[in-house]
């Protein structure tokens, strides 16, 4: 049996940056503030299990619902643009950082509460999470994960009797969440913009003690362009994965960004019904700044603002020729995926796979088709279940324009039966049958806030297993239903 969770927890950030940079706080201690009767809605068994954590021990709520205080607990301060704009200071206004521990493979994982109270940078608010948008973030995370996509996950979530005021009173939740780490552009932006360089440096050297020890001995300017360069490099494959899957974050501020490009912070997302390259998830983003079809020219604006934020790191010059690398890696990153996704050959060029691809996602904003849907299907087209794709497309399917693309298709995959049957195992395998769309989030938090907790635990399950048939769950991949219009998620969501 491992020790207690606090116990093992280590707090190598605090250690580092417990004192004041030349004058200019990093992070700050501060103490959970507890819920009125706490309660379990869900436990990640499995990543418990990874961190040799007890999911049945009995002092675990009380730990991660705040009633018990961890040792060191801190919060952290940062900035950021927010829709294009500086912002200004920012922080964990309602996040504490629990300490760090060893996962089974020995990757260093922070721990960390969110809506666990106010903190310094609360900014007045009352540093509380709903359990409305800790669900979406707890199911969120770990069905990107199953998605096979770089993303924080989540320990457990909690409900309470606390209200919450926000549109309404709601109920107060807690998520523990983790990842390899939380720092994000705007913990950089913030040093930059206050004109502290040597916070800036004494934050890109704690991150690559941390995560890439190997480049410690290098000279500053080369371990610090190593740091930029994998961020590029990182940020181009998720934000490729992104759009593979059909996910829009809806919130890309730099604040929402991470170093290691996992997906951070869970708030008005979507992942696409119907396809609509132009998708707005985010109802507060009424000018469209973080549209679907928009989000890898954003990875690469924030990449620019965190570039700024190396000046004093690495020259301009240096900084430049990496940003110039991106939409590069990015297009190699999502061509690959969507070769994959088509199951073209792996020998397929560039303007192979183009040639289907285009005209493929033209013709499904033309009528409207479901995405992932849509995906999934192909990969019977050749085969005894070809049905599904034209019934999935409807009257269209009809069109010469598709009939074309059809028979385009086949040709660039058939191969004889043997090749067939891999191709179409192969497709499955990358063209996810369950995705966490709104309307189911929406039916588990109704059931929750009723106090019936199941639908939480059965879309978990069913959503870290994305590729799996699982046909007693077929209702879950289902078309969403017609309310579903109605659902609106913001920035409080």
């Amino acid at each position: 049996m491992p020790p207690p969770i606090e116990q093992r927890l280590t707090h190598p950030l605090a250690e580092r940056f417990s004192a004041s940079d030349d004058g200019t706080r990093y992070l700050s201690s501060v103490a959970p503030t507890a819920l009125a009767n706490p309660r379990f809605v869900h436990r990640n068994t499995a990543l418990l299990a990874e961190l040799d954590i007890d999911s049945d021990d009995p002092t675990l709520l009380d730990l991660l619902a705040g009633s018990k205080a961890a040792p060191n607990c801190c919060a952290t301060v940062y900035s950021g643009h927010q829709f294009g704009h500086w912002a200004g200071q920012l922080g964990d206004g309602r996040a504490l950082l629990l300490g760090e521990l060893r996962d089974r493979s020995g990757q260093r994982i922070e721990l960390q509460l969110k809506g666990a109270g106010p903190t310094p940078y609360s900014r007045f608010a009352d540093g509380r999470a709903v359990l409305r948008s800790s669900i979406r973030e707890y199911l969120c995370s770990e069905a990107m994960h199953g998605l096979g996509i770089a993303t924080t996950r989540a320990l457990a979530l909690i409900d309470s009797d606390t209200a919450v005021q926000r549109e309404r009173t709601e109920r107060g939740a807690v998520v523990c969440r983790s990842a390899r780490s939380f720092l994000r552009f705007g913990h950089f932006e913030h040093f930059h913009y206050a004109g502290n360089a040597a916070a800036v440096a004494a934050l890109a050297d704690y991150l690559i003690a941390q995560h890439f020890p190997s480049w410690q001995e290098l000279p500053a300017e080369q371990r610090h362009l190593q740091l930029f360069a994998h961020t590029v490099t990182a940020t181009a494959h998720t934000l490729a994965a992104w759009q593979a899957v059909g996910f829009a974050h809806g919130v890309l501020n730099t604040d929402n960004m991470s170093l290691l490009g996992d997906t951070l912070d869970y708030g008005p997302f979507g992942f696409l019904d119907h396809y609509e390259p132009g998708f707005i998830c985010n109802h507060s983003d009424s000018g469209g700044r973080y549209a679907f079809d928009k989000q890898p020219m954003i990875g690469l604006w924030n990449l620019n603002a965190l570039a700024n934020a190396f000046l004093s790191l690495l020259p301009s010059e240096a900084l430049v020729e990496q940003l110039g690398s991106y939409q590069a890696q990015f297009e190699q990153a999502y061509r690959t995926r969507m070769a994959a996704k088509l199951g073209l050959p792996a020998e397929s060029s560039a303007q192979q796979v183009d040639a289907l691809l285009e005209p493929l996602l033209k013709l499904l904003a033309e009528c409207s088709a479901d995405y992932t849907r849509s995906f999934r299907h192909l990969a019977q087209l050749g085969g005894s279940d070809a049905e599904l794709l034209a019934a999935e497309i409807g009257a269209a399917w009809q069109q010469p324009e598709w009939q074309q693309w059809h028979n385009d298709y086949l040709a660039a995959v058939e191969r004889g039966p043997e090749q067939a049957e891999q191709r179409r195992r192969a497709m499955l395998a990358v063209n996810p049958k369950y995705i966490l769309r709104n309307y189911l989030a929406e039916q588990a938090i109704q059931a929750a806030e009723a106090g019936e907790y199941g639908q939480v635990e059965r879309l978990f399950n069913v959503l870290s297993k994305p590729f799996d048939a699982q046909p007693e769950h077929n209702k879950l991949a289902a078309l969403p239903p017609a309310w579903a219009e109605s659902i609106s998620v913001s920035c409080s969501s």
